[in-house]
């Protein structure tokens, strides 16, 4: 995987994360530097006709950003749903050490965590749908021939 799809990836699950679960995951910042205060503001989502057709406005969102700096020099960006700045700036913390040597270390410690709770919870979601599905067929009538 390239590095901007890893990065993308890492982001986006940090963002899904649950904001407690990350905390208790990361208790700890290291020491770093705040380039952007977590500020709340809000981004327009789209939709798309059936899935793939035309986009369309669907809505805002209520989103949180960060920018941070570590000792080191490397930055890391962070934006979460909702409105909690503590959720933005360890996402943003984590972005930047994804970038250090301490790469795997979070990985394993963090993410890999975060990932399994994730698919964890999409694999419920699903087999909860697929248990409510209904299977329909028709029977053919004699005067249909």
């Amino acid at each position: 995987m390239s590095e901007p799809a890893a990065r993308k990836g890492w982001m986006g699950l940090l963002a899904r994360a649950e904001a407690g679960r990350l905390a208790s995951l990361v208790p700890d910042l290291p020491a770093h530097q705040v380039l952007r205060a977590p500020e709340v503001g809000a981004v327009m989502v789209q939709g798309r006709v059936g899935g793939t057709g035309g986009p369309f406005n669907l809505g805002e969102m209520t989103v949180t950003r960060c920018s941070v700096r570590l000792d080191g020099g490397v930055v890391g960006h962070a934006y979460v749903q909702g409105r909690d700045r503590d959720h933005a700036t360890r996402a943003a913390v984590v972005d930047a050490l994804m970038q250090t040597d301490d790469a795997p270390r979070v990985q394993a410690d963090v993410l890999a965590p975060l990932r399994a709770e994730e698919d964890a919870r999409r694999q419920t979601r699903a087999a909860k749908a697929a248990a409510t599905r209904v299977e329909f067929f028709t029977m053919v009538r004699g005067e249909d021939k």
